[in-house]
């Protein structure tokens, strides 16, 4: 579980990136999680959006992709959420240090 300093310290840190899930109106599929996976671990922090045709919110996206991938979420606002996940595969220099 994430603090609130560290929630804060990832929802700055998300403004600076790009999106780079979007789910449609197919919904939340294998193939999404899969992506939002492979993100979590190349990245660690992923921001995501929920494209208008969708039948869900961005903050049910936002819940279930945490779920499904283990994610934290960090942030929802409008149609765009933020999951933030530590990877422990990365080299220690690239990965995102929370303050405590």
């Amino acid at each position: 579980m994430i603090s609130g300093k560290q929630r804060a310290q990832l929802r700055g840190m998300a403004n600076g990136i790009d999106t780079i899930v979007q789910i449609g109106k197919g919904g939340i599929t294998d193939n999404v999680v899969k992506q939002v996976d492979d993100a979590l671990k190349a990245r660690e922090l992923v921001k995501g959006r929920v494209l208008e045709n969708s039948l869900i919110t961005a903050r049910e996206a936002c819940g279930e992709l945490a779920e499904k991938c283990g994610a934290e979420p960090v942030q929802t606002i409008g149609t765009k959420f933020v999951l933030y996940r530590e990877s422990l595969e990365l080299p220690k220099e690239k990965r995102i240090k929370l303050v405590k």
